[in-house]
């Protein structure tokens, strides 16, 4: 079809004659509203970023000072969970009170944690005192 036929026939609906295959030859066109065009690419350009995203992310679990051995065991398989979906783990271990005194202890405690996790890892940040209580980051091996 004729580019000025084509313009006539967009000017009489009401739409926009819009460039689709600028590089073929010949060009390919389409009649339609230009915001539904644009909003229909970027949509599909959103899609592509959420598919190209790194799928690590940091998860993020926190345990207390006098949280009880079955909880710890659950937190530790809910992180080798993690840890195979390919995720970082942030573990933190809030200090309230008191308990902030007690910094040797809790480090104790903490690294006997990090031995109950099941699976195998590398401690990007090893145990970092925070004025909340201690702080580590491990990735899978």
């Amino acid at each position: 079809m004729e580019t000025t036929d084509a313009l006539r026939i967009a000017n009489e609906r009401g739409l926009d004659l819009i460039e689709i295959a600028p590089t073929a030859k010949p060009p390919v066109c389409k009649i339609m509203d230009f915001g539904k065009f644009k909003y229909e690419r970027e949509k599909g350009e959103r899609e592509q970023g959420k598919k190209h995203k790194d799928t690590s992310e940091v998860k993020g679990v926190r345990i207390g000072f006098l949280t009880g051995t079955h909880d710890l065991e659950l937190r530790a398989k809910n992180i080798k969970k993690f840890l195979e979906e390919g995720h970082k783990v942030r573990i933190d271990m809030k200090l309230v009170g008191r308990q902030k005194a007690h910094g040797p202890l809790a480090l104790e405690k903490f690294n006997a944690f990090l031995e109950m996790i099941p699976a195998d890892f590398t401690v990007e940040l090893a145990p970092k005192r925070l004025p909340h209580g201690l702080l580590a980051v491990i990735t899978k091996k």
